[in-house]
């Protein structure tokens, strides 16, 4: 029924596959009618809840109102939808208001959950989204250009998972086997099995099938400042042109933020002489596949470039990460975490923080070699894995990568020279 149909979806049956517009069930006009009520009501929900969460208000009360208006408006409706479809001898099973009624009916149940529930395993925040979309074409007049739509989403999401798994997935099950290539921190898997809950679990770390000691040199600059201070972006940013120069580009640079990415990205366009690629220019699949048939491109990417990507051979011989890539700590969800060992009396840094960002790290730098014919640099241009008392958790983690802190040696990588050195 196309894009018409899925008005209507679910109140009428057609009787052959290729019926005339007559045979559908509704004239086109009340089709046209139905969908302009239910955006109607659709735009008016989202006042409503829009200008509750503005003012912290009552949510639930929004929906009861939604709802009771939506079973109001279904029912007649419902009854004249049938009559409609009995006189032209179709079978009606649904309605578009009963399916808003329903669906209004569910944001109240799930708003009670949000409003009254008292579990202190669960977390709750508002969250405001802008829309992704293209923005509008702009306007050459004096009228005021219209703004981009906001969503608002209420989140709940539990604090701690692992007796949630004991409770509805390991006890269930007789035998499981976890397996992962970044999940080890520090050598061991303590880290892991708190958060997944596991109290009786034999553990094993296989060594790589890959060199690395020959495949990948680890380059970390001692003498950039901070990655927190605002020096830091623009002595980044030299840094990694001369990377980039080095390996003659065919390079991830990743961030762990978009701002960070942005600047950086504006500062080397027009600098670097390599084909740049930034993610949120296309969609992630286009641009992988252009980084794929372009030579020497250069990608920034934010973190879903970071894992579930696979790039082989020479064109991806360089992955640059600009920090650690530890959580932000004003997330909720970071935040009450925090907040639950803290509480119990643990260290939430060495027990959450360190360890969440490790596997991270390790997920980075993950992209760089995916078969035994893989070469190439790792650059973590963030010094405190060097100087802090915490980077000795996220050196140990690593793979054996040769190590270095001298740049001469990373140019003598890529000019066939052997290279030993250590951090």
């Amino acid at each position: 029924m196309g894009q018409r149909g899925d008005v209507v979806t679910g109140c009428f049956e057609r009787r052959r596959a290729k019926a005339h517009e007559a045979e559908i069930g509704l004239p086109v006009a009340c089709r046209r009618k139905t969908a302009e009520r239910h955006g109607a009501w659709r735009e008016q929900s989202v006042r409503i809840i829009r200008k509750l969460a503005r003012e912290h208000g009552n949510f639930r009360l929004a929906i009861e109102h939604l709802a009771a208006r939506a079973r109001a408006v279904a029912a007649p409706r419902m009854l004249a939808g049938r009559r409609y479809a009995e006189n032209a001898g179709k079978r009606c099973t649904a309605s578009p208001n009963l399916s808003l009624a329903r669906r209004a009916q569910q944001l109240q149940v799930q708003l009670s959950f949000v409003m009254e529930d008292e579990n202190p395993n669960t977390v709750f925040w508002i969250e405001r989204r802008g829309f992704r979309g293209a923005p509008p074409p702009q306007r050459r007049s004096s009228e005021p250009q219209p703004r981009g739509r906001t969503n608002v989403f209420l989140q709940a999401t539990p604090i701690e998972v692992g007796q949630i798994l004991r409770e509805c997935l390991w006890s269930k099950m007789e035998t499981a086997v976890l397996t992962s290539a970044t999940l080890a921190v520090g050598g061991g898997f303590d880290y892991i099995r708190q958060r997944l809950g596991l109290d009786h679990a034999r553990e094993s770390i296989v060594p790589s099938h890959f060199d690395y000691q020959s495949q990948v040199i680890l380059y970390v600059p001692p003498d950039l400042p901070d990655p927190r201070t605002p020096q830091f972006v623009a002595q980044a940013s030299d840094r990694i042109k001369r990377l980039l120069e080095i390996t003659r580009g065919r390079a991830f640079v990743l961030f762990t933020s978009y701002a960070q990415m942005n600047d950086i990205y504006d500062r080397l366009l027009g600098v670097l002489d390599f084909p740049m690629l930034k993610q949120g220019d296309a969609p992630k699949s286009a641009l992988l596949e252009e980084f794929r048939i372009t030579p020497h491109a250069v990608l920034f990417g934010t973190s879903s470039f970071w894992q579930g990507v696979d790039v082989q051979g020479e064109q991806l011989s360089c992955v640059i990460i600009d920090r650690l890539p530890f959580a932000v700590p004003s997330d909720p969800v970071v935040a009450a975490r925090v907040r639950a060992i803290d509480a119990a009396g643990g260290n939430a840094f060495f027990e959450y923080q360190v360890p969440s960002a490790v596997i991270t790290l390790k997920q980075g730098f993950g992209r760089l070699i995916r078969s035994l014919h893989d070469r190439g640099l790792l650059a973590l241009l963030d010094n405190r894995i060097l100087k802090k008392q915490y980077g000795k958790v996220f050196v140990e983690s690593l793979p054996s990568y040769t190590r270095t802190t001298d740049l001469k040696r990373v140019e003598e990588f890529f000019g066939g020279s052997g290279v030993e050195a250590g951090l």
